[in-house]
């Protein structure tokens, strides 16, 4: 993840694109998925479509560019992503396809309906093919190319990405209205060296700040659909709301969901290649994110027009902190609506003070060690006192509770309230939460924040750094956020929080059990049920969790996941295994018979496997 110059790397890219700079190439136009591609007559859609050199403007559009081959629609711009192609169940879709590109064989996928959509059709330089097929099931799909060779197929991913020759393919049922917004990720990158990997990740052709701002009044139903048109994963989430999943599909196959086997969450993983549609109802105004949880696809020196270094980027624009596969919602209250009642924070609210804090550290994978430290009596924690990752800090739902982040770090900092419902100024983007007017500032250095939170429900959550997410994240600035019931008091003896997180930043990573690389063993009480309250708060890896006794995965009661309760039918005994991408939580009571288990986090292939003795007595 080492950087170059914006001027060397566009050189690159314009080199690798297949093509030497060419002014006279037509400019691609960022598709919003708004307006369906072809000519549909009576029950036929006719749609041609090219595959053509084109000038990209992922950021503004006259800043910088990159050459890529994007798929256009006949007579008209290209654009990226695809073209959509929209059409009612049943209906016959007539394409045609041009490989307008010199030198590269195109590879086709998507276009049929079932598992044909499975299958690669090449297209030679300067030929056309026509595919035929009828829409079949409603839901969401998608179509994609890929340059490539025909003898050898498209070219490996570990050259090069070429994912912005992605679209959606929406199949509507007889009686749908299509007022939905649809949302196609695309990723076009190089490899410069063994060790460095540039790339543009867009939503609907553009990359943050430059992403479409999503509008929306306090009471609206939201319906999107999100199609993953790259072949990595990325786990969607949202800040401030939850969200339905209705349905998940692929390129052959969408899978509604029954009412009682919806999940409600905050962040969704979604595998490559693969769609979601969506519900979400904001409650509450303000400036919110939809976005991947990924710290490497949402970094500020993926921007081809900023900084490489992080810390000047947070001096120049604090919109620019972000970069990549980032959405902005602008929530409006609602005219006439009852306004909500105001808390009187300064008689109602407790009130707790947590401590941004560093000190240096010797032949460590990252210079600091960071951390967030809660003060937990009348005495302030010594400046250089650090807990990675932060102590749980534990409240009560309904109870509002105000909480002063002190900044005692070298650099700025914020904190993010991962899956809170609360209100928008204290969501914790700097420069972004809180509404027009009036901004939520980031933390300087000496400097502090009184962030208020709302508490409607009770939950396994996070709180964490939200500013130079790669430096503070993998240093121990994360924490897990419980909330319990009224009544309830948190018990560590039967309550049991285990927290997955990165020591450096480096890919593979040293995977870290509630901040220590060898986690210890625990014992627990038999005769009694122990909650498991699961957080991966790293900045990437998805994570295995599983126990076991002996070889044979035993047996666990799934609860919530991101601090909602799953869906009826998912909270039945099963085996004791989960898997969590980075922003997720996942509960699960445990009631284990004496003796000895196994408790292990397999991350991705090449990072070392972490795993726990449980010993019940």
């Amino acid at each position: 993840m080492s950087s170059i110059s914006v001027r060397a790397f566009l050189v690159l890219a314009l080199a690798t694109s297949g093509s030497a700079p060419d002014p006279s190439l037509s400019v691609v136009i960022a598709n919003d998925n708004r307006v369906p591609a072809g000519v549909l007559r009576n029950d036929t859609l006719r749609l041609d479509l090219a595959v053509r050199m084109a000038r990209w403007y992922p950021e503004s559009d006259n800043g910088p560019y990159v050459d890529v081959a994007a798929f256009a629609e006949a007579n008209r711009p290209p654009q990226i992503p695809a073209p959509l192609i929209r059409v009612p169940v049943g209906t016959t879709i007539i394409a045609t396809v041009l490989n307008d590109l010199r030198d590269s064989v195109v590879w086709t996928h998507g276009l049929a309906s079932g598992e044909a959509a499975l299958d690669s059709v090449p297209i030679e330089p300067g030929e056309t093919h026509t595919f035929s097929f009828i829409a079949g099931t409603p839901g969401t799909y998608l179509y994609s190319a890929s340059p490539g060779h025909v003898d050898r197929g498209p070219v490996a991913r570990r050259s090069h990405e070429r994912e912005q020759l992605s679209g959606a393919l929406v199949v509507d049922g007889k009686d749908a209205r299509p007022d939905d917004r649809i949302f196609v990720i695309n990723i076009w990158g190089d490899r410069i060296d063994p060790t460095t990997y540039r790339n543009v990740l867009a939503i609907n052709g553009k990359s943050w700040p430059y992403t479409e701002r999503i509008s929306a009044v306090v009471g609206d139903s939201a319906r999107w659909r999100v199609v993953n048109g790259s072949e990595r994963r990325h786990p969607m989430h949202m800040h401030g709301f939850y969200y339905r999943v209705d349905s998940r599909g692929d390129i052959a196959k969408d899978t509604v969901y029954s009412a009682d086997a919806r999940p409600v969450v905050v962040t969704e993983d979604m595998a490559p290649r693969t769609t979601m549609s969506m519900t979400w109802s904001p409650d509450r105004s303000g400036n919110w994110l939809f976005h991947c949880h990924l710290a490497f696809h949402v970094l500020g020196r993926s921007r081809l027009d900023g900084a490489d270094d992080q810390h000047l980027t947070h001096g120049a624009d604090l919109m620019k902190h972000m970069a990549g596969l980032v959405l902005g919602m602008n929530v409006k209250p609602r005219n006439g609506a009852a306004l909500r009642a105001e808390v009187n924070w300064a008689r109602d609210a407790r009130k707790l003070h947590l401590f941004a804090n560093e000190r240096p550290r010797a032949l460590a994978r990252t210079p600091l060690a960071m951390s967030f430290v809660l003060q937990r009596d009348g005495r302030v924690p010594a400046a250089d006192s650090v807990e990675p990752p932060g102590q749980p800090i534990v409240l009560t739902r309904n109870e509002p509770t105000q909480i002063t982040v002190v900044n005692r770090t070298h650099e700025g900092t914020s904190v993010h309230w991962h899956g809170i419902e609360l209100e928008s100024y204290s969501d914790g983007v700097p420069g972004w939460s809180g509404a027009a007017d009036n901004l939520a500032p980031m933390i300087f250095p000496k400097d502090s924040f009184i962030a208020r939170l709302t508490l409607p429900r009770a939950g396994t959550f996070i709180y964490h750094t939200h500013l130079n997410d790669i430096e503070q994240l993998t240093s121990g600035m994360y924490g897990p956020l419980i909330v319990l019931e009224r009544g309830e008091k948190f018990d560590p003896s039967r309550d049991h929080v285990l927290t997955i997180g990165w020591d450096g930043p480096d890919i593979p990573s040293h995977v870290l059990i509630n901040g220590d690389s060898i986690p210890g063993p625990v014992t627990l009480a038999s005769g009694f049920v122990h909650r498991l309250r699961f957080i991966n708060i790293g900045p990437a890896g998805l994570t295995t969790v599983s126990i076991r006794r002996d070889t044979s995965v035993v047996g666990w009661l799934p609860h919530a996941k991101d601090g909602a309760d799953l869906p009826a039918m998912a909270r039945k005994k099963s085996p004791a295994i989960t898997t969590l991408n980075v922003g997720e939580t996942f509960d699960a009571d445990f009631d284990p018979p004496p003796g000895e288990y196994v408790m292990t986090f397999e991350p991705p292939p090449g990072v070392k496997i972490r795993t726990k003795r449980i010993i019940v007595r």
